[in-house]
């Protein structure tokens, strides 16, 4: 199978690189010349053959709403185009409906790994048509994770339901690491009888009920920096979980823990704590998200 990928930053490169291990033959564009296939988003559509697959993987907003209204002018009908990057699931509709303008098929593929995605495979949740999923299904068997397919991938609902599913998955993502957070400073401040911060992280990765990817991230991050001398206690947010409470407000869902978390970020960009550090220290390990450094 032959796909076109454009968007060759960190998750981009290495999904083409996890793509090719597996057979996938990609021609990836970039508006970096020096890890491009191709000159152009035309170029791109030119070296593939019919039926074409596009897999989208650049920031959501103005950047992904220019590349999809780029190939609504360069694809056919019978072509698809997916985009794997964090859009919110609204601008599907918008995508889904501008292409199919001209008879080209639309998808949505919420995607999770990070960095470390290209050898231990990638979490996907995808919105469409079964029938496109079908068709495309060599795809997402390279990028998931080796073994059964239901624990790496989920053909969650129609166009939409993709980015939706990664929206909540983001959400509960920030919970999950503020409370690690929060653990992580109430340890540290109490160093009259806590000797062992980083062990007492490591001693519960195996057999305890919090065991889990990010605390294993976490121990990695403090055998690194135990103080987190480095890092400022800063955290972005990326949107996803804004608009995880968005939608529990518009449905009267409850939720408390995540919308805290969210708010915790905020106060992130006020003072410098050291809960936030080992927030922005998770961010780090997993997604290779950009940490401000302590001068």
């Amino acid at each position: 199978m032959h796909i076109g990928l454009i968007g060759l930053g960190k998750m981009g490169n290495n999904m083409r690189a996890r793509l090719e291990r597996k057979g996938i033959q990609v021609t990836g564009y970039d508006t970096n010349p020096d890890v491009s296939d191709v000159a152009s988003i035309a170029d791109l559509a030119k070296a593939l053959p019919a039926p074409r697959t596009v897999w989208s993987m650049v920031p959501a907003g103005a950047i992904t709403d220019s590349v999809v209204t780029e190939l609504a002018g360069v694809l056919e009908a019978g072509d698809l185009v997916i985009d794997g990057g964090n859009s919110k699931f609204t601008e599907d509709f918008k995508h889904a409906e501008l292409l199919a303008k001209t008879g080209v098929d639309f998808m949505d593929a919420g995607v999770s790994g990070g960095v470390w995605g290209l050898d231990n495979g990638y979490g996907l949740m995808v919105g469409g048509s079964a029938a496109q999923v079908e068709r495309v299904m060599p795809v997402f068997d390279a990028l998931r994770p080796d073994g059964p397919r239901d624990e790496g991938f989920v053909h969650v609902g129609e166009v939409g339901a993709g980015h939706y599913a990664k929206m909540v998955h983001n959400g509960i993502e920030y919970a999950l690491m503020q409370a690690y957070a929060e653990g992580y400073e109430l340890l540290d401040t109490r160093k009259d009888i806590i000797k062992d911060v980083t062990g007492t992280f490591k001693a519960w990765q195996r057999g305890t009920v919090v065991r889990s990817w990010l605390l294993d991230l976490l121990v990695r991050a403090l055998e690194q920096d135990p103080e987190f001398e480095h890092i400022e206690g800063y955290v972005q947010d990326s949107g996803e979980g804004r608009w995880t409470v968005e939608e529990g407000l518009n449905n009267a869902v409850p939720m408390p823990t995540i919308s805290a978390s969210i708010f915790a970020r905020f106060v992130s960009r006020q003072e410098d704590s050291p809960a936030m550090k080992a927030v922005a220290a998770l961010r780090n390990q997993f997604g290779g998200h950009a940490v401000k450094a302590v001068d």
